[in-house]
């Protein structure tokens, strides 16, 4: 996984994981590398990186992802990854947000038909698959998203 937040050097990362034929995947930073990362020959995957405190606008949610990028995602094949583990930790009103800007995420990416997939331990699949339902996802995502964790 590319965790840089200097684009220059995810790209020679991700050639670097190329010539080994290993997925390319890379944690989201602000929108402006994350339009310049779909770009990127060969990403597999873009997880949505929980940690970046940013401010919400009025109408719409700093979820990490917008309808662009969603299409984009959607062209490209890429799926978007979630972090599971990182929702759980957080306190009560963090993660009160972090649920909010998933909704957001799963609307988007239900509209686009891009691939959802949730990272990490997930020890209860039923009670993600349920909340996944209760945020706006489809029966198709919930259940490729709890298979395909890693």
């Amino acid at each position: 996984m590319i965790t840089t937040t200097n684009l220059n050097e995810a790209r020679k990362q991700a050639d670097k994981l190329r010539k080994e034929a290993k997925p390319i995947i890379i944690l989201s930073q602000d929108d402006e590398f994350n339009r310049k990362a779909l770009e990127i020959k060969g990403l597999s995957m873009l997880i949505i990186n929980e940690n970046l405190n940013q401010r919400d606008y009025m109408k719409q949610r700093a979820s990490g992802l917008n309808e662009v990028l969603a299409n984009i995602c959607a062209e490209k094949g890429i799926s978007i990854g979630i972090q599971a583990e990182e929702i759980i930790k957080k306190s009560d009103v963090e993660k009160a947000k972090s649920l909010s800007r998933l909704k957001q995420n799963i609307m988007l990416l239900k509209k686009a038909g891009v691939k959802l997939i949730f990272i990490g331990n997930i020890k209860d699949r039923l009670a993600l698959q349920s909340l996944l339902l209760t945020l706006g996802a489809s029966t198709s995502q919930t259940a490729f998203s709890t298979k395909q964790s890693f």
